[in-house]
């Protein structure tokens, strides 16, 4: 068999698979521990709309000078309430854990 026929056939194969493949972006929707529940709603929407294209959504709670006091409290109560809110569309990949000065949920598509 000819050499340069074989490795014209593998990188068809390997063009072919790359074609194939799924690419998960992942989308960041940055809140704060102050969002007004219009917002909340309009951001929850946006996270819906990422999960249904199949893409992973980073929530980020970012907190602010003396906000970091309710880190415990409302950081967590108000990202439980988005999981909650998601629960039908989306699992959890990460529950939320504070980075630094903010505080990290990520949500995936489920199924």
């Amino acid at each position: 068999m000819d050499y340069g026929k074989y490795r014209y056939e593998q990188s068809k194969k390997q063009a072919e698979a790359k074609k194939k493949q799924a690419v998960v972006e992942v989308k960041e929707i940055k809140l704060r521990p102050k969002t007004e529940k219009h917002d909340l709603d309009f951001k929850v929407r946006n996270i819906r709309k990422f999960l249904a294209q199949k893409n992973k959504v980073k929530v980020t709670l970012r907190f602010r000078g003396r906000e970091i006091v309710y880190a415990d409290t409302l950081g967590i109560e108000l990202l439980n309430q988005i999981a909650a809110l998601l629960e039908d569309v989306a699992v959890i990949a990460q529950p939320p854990t504070m980075e630094g000065r903010q505080m990290v949920m990520m949500v995936g598509p489920k199924g």
